[in-house]
Order: C-alpha cells, then structure tokens, then sequence
C-alpha cells in the first residue's frame, strides 16, 4: 500500500535528488537555480497571512485562473490572494499580470518540512488547486490544519487514470480531504469517483479556460507588436512550439512559399530556453528572420521568432491561420482557446489529448481543422499535411473566417465557470 507516510519518506528521501534535478534544469534555463529558498518553504517577506492561496503550475494555468483571480481580487479586496506556481515562466506571468495585487512565490516542493514552513508563513484560510495538481503531502498538512481545500478545474485524462490507479491508497486519501472537487465535465467527474472521490463533494463547473477576455495590457501589447509587423502580409503563427514542431512547420513553410512568396511565419517557442535554438533551426534553412527581443521591424524576413514572454496572446490577434504546437507528438497540444477567442482559423495536428472536451466541442462545431494521426509516423508527412491544410486556407478567406465565427462562438457560448467557482469559494470562506 503506497501510503501517505511511504510517500513521506520517500519524498524527503528524494530531496537531495529533486534538487540535483532543480539545477540541472538550471543549465538550460538560470531562472530554476534561482528562488531555491522558496522551493524550500521559504515564501518571501514581508507576507500577509490569513488570506486565499491559488496554485497555477505555469504559463497556461495563470491565463487559464487570471479572470477568476481579478474576482476573488474584487470580492476580497481585504484578504491577501496569493499565486503560487512552479515554473519560472509561470512566475513571470504572474508578476506581469498582477504585479504587487497579489502575493507570489514558487509552490514549495511537496516535502514535509518544506510544506510545513510554507503553511506556517502563509497560514492560508483557503488553498485552491487546480486540474490534476494533487500535492499528498501539502493537502494532508492543510486538512490537518483545518485549512480548506477546494480544486477547481478539476481535469482527470485517461492517461492521469492509469499513473493515479496505480498509487490509489494515496490518492483517494488526497481527494476525499477537499472539501469540493469542481470538474471541467462529466467525463473528468466520472474519472474523479473511479478514483474514489465521494460524489457528494463533486460537482460540474464547467472549464475556466473558456472564461477568456482581452484586458487592457493585452490590448496595449497588440499595440507594441502591431508597429514591428507589416500590414500588407498574410501571418501563419505556430504556437508553443516544442521541439520538433519547428522542423515540421519550416518544411510545410518551404511548400507553402512556392505558392505564397509572401506570407509571414511567426514562430512562438513555449520555452524560453529554446529561443536561441529556434532562431538557429530557422537559419539552418536558408530562411531569414526577425527577433522580437531585438524590436527589429519585420520588412522581408520570411520569418519572425517571438523570443519574448507574455505575448503570445496578443501576437494571436495579428495572425491570419493559427497552429497550435505540441500537438504533433506526445506533448497533448495547447490551448486552441486563445486563438479562437479572436475569431482565427485554427489547425492542430493529431494529439490534442489535453483538451478532449474542448474539442469534442470545436468539432461538434465546426470549428477547428484537425489533421490526421500520421499512418507511419513519418515526419515527412506531417509537414505535407500540415502545408496542404495552410494552402487550403490561404486559398478560401470565406473558410478562414468561417472557422474563425465559429471557433470564437464555442468560446462564448461556454463561459460562466469563473462565477461559479467563485459562488464555491464564498461558501467556503464564509460559510
């Protein structure tokens, strides 16, 4: 039985190893050797206690809460709200989209003393999780504290399923100390009672990532970026690239500009630490390109690297066709939400594991094109299938803005989540 005082030892057994991990990451990306002390429990002062606590991973979890944070902001403007999250990236997003509004700091890695001296600092009301962020050890402490838990967005994948059904006796023991499980769907509530949540504390909220909207900065960046693109070029942005992406995307881009000479490929890196690499990939090419950390203005460069953080939403308002990264190998996709909150045609390749229900409802609506699961598994043929669907596009603007219409209603019609899940949190803090 893998029990909640196994994972314990184990968990503090392994530290030195999670931190040897820490630092390796660091060789890529600085920004993860930094803040260790908080990685500890160490949150940094001055803190207010005895307010709300949200944890949002990274980058597309802190966009994902951002409407149900600004919220909790305006209906608890005396409690302190603070954002935890676990990646560098995803504490820049933070900082960029609430800067001193609310607390911040690295969620604590899940070892006993670590979760102690974080909860000690913080002594949190409420502390909120998100989708399939289930921390044992950190949920144990807050119950035993009577602090109260509540996850939101609650998202169990079929692949979650089989790694959770093998370490049961210390999950169902996690679940059942929070005091509600909301769910993105009836499917992700099935999944939650398989793994034995009690039914009584679960209930359907619908998924906060529909719950977008172009705030003021977004509005302001769209600014920014408009003055470095031109205003006479078609724009394909590739988004949240992972690597491999930008070998299939420059291949198909190779066949697409036999036919459109001057169409603009925007490339958007999900890693920062990929940026340098991503712009050496492109000239390996024979491309020529532009970077926008260099503000340098796009005249004839066939491509351009968006090598910045926290622009990406923006950067979609300029682009004609969209294609979502990671979603041509095992990463599961990204958000097609953003895009289409702007009315883009959308293209994804054959893997978007990590929004089912969210296409379940772009396709029931016609409102995304999905490219084939690969018969061989051939690069080669990804990046034809991929150059046809752009093609197909460029040549019918009736199609584009038909997805686009569409894409952006299944995006309206489903939002609502944040409220709801806002109701919950009152119920819980003052109830």
């Amino acid at each position: 039985m893998f029990s909640l005082l196994i994972y314990r030892v184990l968990i503090l057994l392994l530290l030195p190893l999670l931190l040897l991990a820490l630092l390796l990451r660091s060789l890529s990306n600085p920004q993860y050797r930094q803040r260790i002390n908080e990685r500890l429990g160490f949150f940094p002062k001055p803190c207010v206690g005895g307010g709300i606590v949200v944890h949002a991973a990274s980058v597309g979890e802190v966009i994902a809460l951002t409407p149900f944070v600004e919220q909790l902001l305006a209906n608890y403007p005396h409690q302190a709200i603070t954002i935890t999250t676990f990646t560098p990236t995803g504490s820049e997003q933070v900082k960029k989209t609430f800067g001193n509004r609310v607390q911040h700091g690295f969620l604590p890695l899940d070892v006993f003393p670590c979760t102690q001296l974080f909860l000690s600092r913080l002594q949190p009301k409420l502390v909120i999780f998100m989708e399939t962020e289930l921390w044992p050890n950190l949920i144990a402490q807050c119950a035993n504290k009577k602090i109260k838990l509540l996850l939101i967005n609650g998202r169990l994948s079929q692949n979650s399923m089989k790694s959770y059904q093998k370490i049961k006796a210390l999950m169902t023991p996690s679940l059942n100390r929070f005091n509600k499980i909301l769910c993105q769907s009836h499917d992700n509530y099935d999944n939650f009672i398989k793994l034995g949540a009690k039914s009584n504390y679960c209930q359907i909220s619908g998924n906060l990532k529909f719950d977008l909207s172009v705030n003021q900065t977004t509005a302001d960046k769209v600014i920014q970026l408009q003055k470095l693109l031109p205003d006479d070029r078609t724009i394909w942005l590739v988004a949240s690239t992972h690597e491999g992406d930008e070998a299939l995307a420059l291949n198909a881009f190779k066949e697409i500009k036999t036919m459109f000479p001057q169409l603009l490929l925007v490339l958007v890196p999900r890693h920062p630490e990929r940026f340098k690499q991503v712009a050496s990939l492109c000239l390996s090419h024979h491309f020529t390109l532009a970077k926008r950390s260099e503000e340098i203005p796009v005249i004839g460069q066939d491509i351009w690297v968006l090598d910045t953080l926290g622009e990406l939403m923006a950067a979609y308002s300029l682009a004609n066709i969209v294609t979502m990264g990671g979603s041509f190998n095992h990463v599961g996709g990204h958000n097609p939400l953003e895009p289409a909150l702007y009315k883009k045609a959308i293209i994804v390749g054959h893997n978007m594991s990590n929004f089912t229900e969210i296409m379940q409802q772009m396709q029931q609506n016609s409102a995304i094109m999905q490219l084939s699961t690969p018969a061989s598994g051939n690069d080669n043929e990804q990046s034809q299938a991929l150059a046809s669907a752009v093609i197909t596009l460029l040549k019918n603007q009736q199609q584009v803005d038909l997805l686009g219409e569409r894409a952006q209603q299944v995006v309206m019609a489903n939002q609502g989540a944040s409220t709801r899940t806002l109701a919950e949190v009152k119920a819980l803090i003052d109830g």
